[in-house]
This record gives structure tokens, C-alpha cells and sequence, in this order.
């Protein structure tokens, strides 16, 4: 027989053997996927979604060779939206302007737009949207011209962006995902859904177009589950982005002063979602809502977090009737700025527009419920184990971008009510839709890995009205160009 202390001493074995098999079973998941090999799309250790405002795919890459574009013969177009004021049909045409007026993109012009998959009423719903106009110098407002939701933009006039597109993945059947306006679009960029809640009980949540934004009575309105709980609960870092910080309303004009002057300082609310979700605030993470500075500054340590957003002020938006050349410039000193950090090696960005912005699109959306697919936006993919040169057809939205996040950092774990442990009454799982294309599809990453590919934020071009000096020709300090 055993004596006393050898007892003891099995017992005290047996009893750290249990120990460490209920850690084991209750440890947190992303422990098992942190220490995984590091293979396939788990190169990727940081993901950075850029998201910029109002444009469909065909007014910036209409003419992309090999991209599904406007439909042409012998180099003219052979579509055309009927102007219901004049009785003509106007096709697209190069429109080199800087300043865009675009048109109306709520969800009640999203359906005349596509017009039954005739997708020829853009010109209509842009004379109809002159009614609301409040600034007769904004180009959408201009009575004695024609619409310009027609017009698009050439190789010349946007020479970075199609730079990025030859460098590395363009994305031509990107679609928003819901049928609306920019601010349910940000929605789904966070949580594939857009809701009304009654309370702040998740479950009392029902589907909206239009949605409640937040207000000083209901600062979190938003009940159902975003991807930064999921995130929090495995232990993976994010962050959300704010240039120039939070604006304080959800106007993004003045409507007064140079155009520059037009635009209220920092992320108008529509834009910035995230701190009216509740999780976000019972799981203490509001914190990670930074502003744009602190980007730059862990770019250049190399600390960059697993998952970013990055969210632009008015000015350097691309929503008519801010300058593309400003924007395109914005955006180059942001992939720059990922270049010149040491993160680049493990990098992919994500960069898009959040809706059609009214401009002029061919491609029918596909429905997959009550809420989206919305009109064609442009997508594009800049990371070293991008397919370089490679034009991407499948079938993709918003929810593609959160289903990548999900099998590299959440070992495939979906915002499912069923499973993600926080139950919502959302009415489908968007990531998990048949149609939906996987964006692993536009990597290789058996490749050697793509070198930086540093462009200039104020290159040449062809854009008319570009403002001398233009804003953000300088770099950030650090970052290379």
C-alpha cells in the first residue's frame, strides 16, 4: 500500500493534471490559432480596410483591360441612360473634372437606378435628386448642365489607382452590400447587417435600409453583434481609424466657405459606427476608436494591430463634391505609410468605396435577400502575396472582407447567432451566402513575396481643377514615396 505522502503526491498530480485540462478546454480560442503554423492565409497578421466614399466601379475603372467594364464597340459605348428632360439617351463619357457632383444613393434610387437590370436611370433619379440641393455651386446642382453620373475617369486622370490595379488585384464584381446609402454600408463593414433596435437587447433588433443613427438620447443604438466582439473575445488587436478624429455631427457639409472650408473637420458620424455599437462599450474597447496619427506612428514602430479601418474626413473622402486627386492622394500616403513599415512582409489591404455614390454601373446586382447586394463599387486588394496583375471576377461584397478576417484570426468562427455566443436576431448569415467569392482567391502565397511599391501622392494627371498647392503631397514622417 501507498503511504500517506506518496498519497498525497499522486492526488496532487491528478489533481494538476485536471487543472490543466480545464484551462486547456476553457482557454480563450485564439490561443490555438496564435501559435499555428504560419502558413497559407495566416501570412497575413495584419489586415487594413481603407474605405473611401462614392464611386461605382465603372466611373473609375470603366476602361480597365480585362476588367468587365462599359460595354463598348469600336470604342464607344453602346449603353446610354435616357435623360427624361431632354428625351436624349446619354452614354458615358471621359469627364476629366476633379470635382464631381454624382448623384442620389439612398436606398428609395438604388432600385431606379438598376431600373429592372436595364441599369439606365441614373440620369433620371440625378435630376430628381436637384430638388434637394442647397449649394448651386456643387456640380450636381448645376440646372443648366447634364447630369455627370455618366461621366468616368480614365488610366490619366487616377494614374495611382490603376497603378495599385496592375501592381496587384482588382476586384471588378465587388459589390456594396446593401441596397442604400453610405451609412448602413458602414454598418455592414463591421457587422453584415443594418438594423433598428428597440432596446439594447440584441434581440430586438429588425432589418432597416435606413436606419437610426446615434444621437445624444441613444448614443448606442446599435444592439446586434459586430466583428470586434469576436474579436475581443479572441484576444486579437484592432483598431478603428479616424482621420482628423470624430466630427462632432452626422453632417459631413457646411455648405459655406471654400470647398475645403465646406467640410465639418474629422469622421461624421454616418461614418463612424463603431462607437454606436453596444458590445464595443460592455466589452470596454473604445479605446481602440483612434485618431488617423496613431496610425502612422505604430506604421512606423511596426506595431500595427491584426485588423484596421481606416475612415477618411470629408476633404479626402472621394464623396462629390470632395476631389478625387485629394482623395487618391490621401490614400497613397496610407499604402505608403504600410510599405515603409517592417509590417508590409505580413500586409494586406483592403482598399474600397462604400457605395455608387449615383455614378453610372452595368453590372446588375445580384439579390441575395431583403437588403443587398447594392451597385458595383471598386475593389481593390495591395499586399505582398497579391496576384500581381490579376482582375478578380468572382462574386464579392463587404462580407467578403469579414469572412477573410474571420478563417485568418477566428479560426472560421462567423457573427452566427447560433454560435458566436452573443445571440442576435439578425435574418441570415451574410458570410456564409453560396454566392459569395473568398477573397484567399487573389493571394498566392506560394509566390516570393512583392516588394513595396511606393508611388508619388501627387502624380500627374489629367484630372481638370486640380488646386495648386493640392493638400497631401507630403509625406508622413518615416514613410517613403
Amino acid at each position: 500500500m501507498l503511504g500517506s505522502r506518496a498519497v498525497r503526491a499522486v492526488v496532487a498530480m491528478v489533481v494538476a493534471a485536471l487543472v490543466l485540462f480545464c484551462m486547456a478546454q476553457s482557454a480563450p480560442a485564439q490561443r490555438t490559432f496564435r501559435h499555428a503554423p504560419r502558413g497559407g492565409i495566416h501570412k497575413i497578421r495584419h489586415v487594413i480596410i481603407i474605405i473611401q466614399e462614392n464611386r461605382s466601379f465603372d466611373s473609375y475603372f470603366g476602361t480597365y483591360p480585362g476588367a468587365v467594364g462599359i460595354p463598348m464597340h469600336n470604342g464607344s459605348p453602346t449603353v446610354c441612360s435616357p435623360d427624361p428632360a431632354t428625351g436624349a439617351c446619354i452614354a458615358p463619357y471621359v469627364d476629366h473634372a476633379d470635382r464631381n457632383g454624382g448623384g442620389p444613393h439612398d436606398a428609395a434610387n438604388s432600385g431606379p437606378d438598376i431600373a429592372g437590370g436595364k441599369m439606365n436611370g441614373f440620369v433620371a433619379q440625378a435630376l430628381l435628386g436637384r430638388h434637394h440641393c442647397v449649394d448651386p455651386t456643387d456640380p450636381a446642382c448645376v440646372h443648366s448642365a447634364s447630369p455627370d453620373v455618366m461621366g468616368y475617369h480614365v488610366q490619366s486622370d487616377i494614374p495611382n489607382y490603376w497603378a495599385y490595379a496592375r501592381h496587384f488585384v482588382l476586384q471588378d464584381h465587388l459589390f456594396e452590400s446593401v441596397h442604400s446609402w453610405s451609412f448602413p454600408s458602414h454598418l455592414y463593414f463591421v457587422s453584415a447587417w443594418s438594423a433598428n433596435c428597440a432596446t439594447s437587447n440584441p434581440m430586438s433588433c429588425h432589418s432597416a435600409l435606413d436606419p437610426r443613427n446615434r444621437s445624444s438620447a441613444r448614443p448606442t443604438p446599435f444592439a446586434w453583434t459586430d466583428i470586434t466582439y469576436l474579436l475581443h473575445r479572441h484576444h486579437v488587436s484592432w483598431a478603428w481609424y479616424l482621420d482628423h478624429g470624430a466630427a462632432p455631427s452626422l453632417h459631413l457639409f457646411r455648405r459655406r466657405g471654400t470647398l475645403a472650408e465646406s467640410f465639418v473637420p474629422g469622421v461624421p458620424k454616418i461614418w463612424n459606427v463603431l462607437p454606436g455599437f453596444v458590445d464595443v462599450h460592455q466589452d470596454h474597447q473604445t479605446g481602440n476608436i483612434q485618431n488617423e496619427s496613431e496610425f502612422f506612428r505604430r506604421a512606423r514602430a511596426g506595431t500595427l494591430p491584426a485588423v484596421s479601418w481606416l475612415l477618411p474626413d470629408g476633404l479626402n473622402s472621394e464623396h462629390p463634391p470632395a476631389l478625387v486627386s485629394t482623395g487618391e492622394s490621401y490614400v497613397t500616403r496610407l499604402v505608403d505609410a504600410v510599405m515603409s513599415s517592417k509590417d508590409w512582409k505580413s500586409s494586406a489591404i483592403f482598399l474600397t468605396w462604400d457605395d455608387w455614390g449615383g455614378f453610372y454601373d452595368n453590372v446588375v446586382p445580384p439579390q441575395v435577400d431583403a437588403m443587398g447586394y447594392g451597385i458595383r463599387v471598386p475593389g481593390l486588394v495591395i499586399s505582398p502575396y497579391a496576384k500581381a496583375g490579376y482582375v478578380d471576377h468572382q462574386t464579392l461584397s463587404f462580407d467578403a472582407y469579414l469572412r477573410f478576417i474571420e478563417n485568418d484570426f477566428l479560426g472560421g468562427q462567423r457573427l452566427n447567432p447560433k454560435t458566436d455566443g452573443r445571440p442576435d436576431s439578425r435574418p441570415d448569415v451574410r458570410e456564409n451566402q453560396k454566392i459569395l467569392g473568398s477573397l484567399v482567391k487573389d493571394f498566392n502565397f506560394h509566390q516570393k513575396p512583392l516588394p513595396p511599391f511606393f508611388l508619388a501622392p501627387c502624380p500627374k494627371t489629367t484630372l481638370t481643377g486640380v488646386p495648386s498647392p493640392a493638400p497631401n503631397c507630403s509625406l508622413p514622417p518615416g514613410v517613403r514615396g
